[in-house]
């Protein structure tokens, strides 16, 4: 198949949920970090993701490296909002901001959420072409219940020209 006709035939295919928490279990910088996506909703409202601390993913000090806590929270809002909106919409992440509150030691979680009313409200912003940024947060978690760090991630959406 050529380069092109795959491109444009992945373009085309809407992953199902299972599937997608699969491949992203199997992508290599999530097995080198320990992440693991524990769920991801059918509706894609809700993503689950945990990560276990390891000898790859540990700093100097013996707790969760920053960066590896950054990165299980990096893809998860822009998947869920690109997934309810549909292919005629641009969805990318814009800025990111991590406050580290605990050393992460331990398993530690991640929930991700999004509403139907918060997609519609993108929809909105958007309908004229206009471009939106919304910002979500979400809290990583020790199995405390504690929060380790929170992550705000903006996103940049616009709704594809002509559509």
């Amino acid at each position: 198949m050529s380069a092109k006709l795959k491109q444009g035939f992945m373009r085309n295919v809407k992953l199902r949920a299972g599937t997608l928490r699969l491949l992203m279990n199997l992508w290599p910088p999530f097995i080198g970090a320990g992440i693991h996506v524990e769920h991801l909703a059918s509706d894609y409202l809700e993503a689950r993701v945990r990560m276990r601390l390891g000898l790859l993913n540990r700093n100097y000090m013996g707790t969760h490296f920053g960066g590896s806590l950054f990165a299980m929270t990096d893809p998860f809002f822009a998947l869920l909002v690109m997934h309810r909106l549909g292919r005629d919409y641009v969805v990318w992440d814009k800025a990111s901001r991590i406050d580290y509150r605990l050393p992460g030691r331990g398993t530690v979680r991640a929930i991700f959420r999004i509403t139907p009313e918060q997609v519609e409200e993108i929809r909105r912003a958007t309908a004229g072409g206009d471009k939106h940024e919304p910002v979500f947060a979400v809290d990583v978690t020790n199995r405390q219940g504690e929060v380790v760090a929170t992550v705000e991630k903006t996103l940049y959406v616009r709704r594809k020209p002509g559509r």
